[in-house]
């Protein structure tokens, strides 16, 4: 199983970008399909952003496309999430995982899957 740790996360104002890094240690990330979860309080963890195993499909939550990028660095083995234009509803702690898995509608962890501990992320207005 593959052992995940977010960090970049902060405090910015609406409007700004920040860049969250999920370093993985213990397989490499290219053999999963890796992905991005928040969950803001008192609301279910909801998806955010995929990225496939082959490195070349992307899905994105209507909520953040066109704001937010999915990219991964197979060498330092580290995936990351580039978002622009934040807004005060993207405040949530922001979760890495592998194997995400669409289910119908819905992503959800996969066999085999894991996450990270999460990091804050905290848009003001």
């Amino acid at each position: 199983q593959v052992q995940l740790v977010e960090s970049g996360g902060g405090l910015v104002q609406a409007g700004g970008s920040l860049r969250l890094s999920c370093a993985a240690s213990g397989r490499a990330i290219s053999s999963y399909t890796m992905g991005w979860f928040r969950q803001a309080p008192g609301k279910e963890r909801e998806f955010v952003s995929a990225l496939t195993s082959s490195g070349v499909n992307t899905y994105y939550a209507d909520s953040v496309k066109g704001r937010f990028t999915i990219s991964r660095d197979n060498v330092k083995n580290t995936l990351y999430l580039q978002m622009n234009s934040l807004k005060p509803e993207d405040t949530a702690v922001y979760y890495c995982a592998a194997n995400p898995t669409l289910r119908r509608t819905t992503w959800i962890l996969g066999p085999g899957g894991s996450w990270g501990q999460g990091t804050q992320v905290t848009v003001s207005s």
